[in-house]
């Protein structure tokens, strides 16, 4: 089987995300993506998985992570497990852009969940939040409740 190509980056708000695999090419065995963080950037309500567990990978910069509500900053060559059912979110407090590789497994969350998040953002107007916990809803993530 010939390498894979990543693919163009799909711009959710101020976040890239570039996936290199996703379930149709790992007979859903695992989706890998990366992502870009710009600094101080608006990030995505904390969910949860309801059936897949997450591997984050630290590229660039740092992101701090808030996984079962410890804080958990992740420099680059560092990694985080983030168990299915457990509460965590990000964001980039540094100075500059961070990125991460995120493996996904079993392959449950593809890149049709990042352009369905980017869509409602491209509506206009302050992003709709009821649309977006819908669409995290329907991809298999549990938005957290409010704090």
């Amino acid at each position: 089987m010939p390498a894979i190509p990543p693919r163009e980056a799909i711009q959710v708000g101020p976040v890239a995300v570039r996936f290199y695999m996703d379930a149709t090419q790992t007979d859903g065995q695992f989706t890998m993506f990366d992502f870009r963080v710009p600094a101080s950037a608006p990030v995505p309500v904390p969910p949860s998985h309801v059936a897949f567990d997450e591997m984050i990978y630290g590229l660039t910069g740092v992101m701090t992570w808030t996984v079962g509500g410890e804080t958990i900053p992740v420099e680059p060559g560092q990694g985080l497990f983030i168990r299915r059912g457990v509460i965590h979110g990000f964001e980039n407090r540094g100075r500059e852009e961070a990125s991460a590789l995120s493996v996904i497994t079993p392959g449950l969350l593809g890149p049709t969940y990042f352009q369905d998040v980017a869509d409602v953002l491209a509506a206009g107007g302050p992003p709709d939040v009821a649309r977006i916990m819908a669409v995290m809803q329907k991809h298999g993530l549990k938005p957290a409740p409010p704090t």
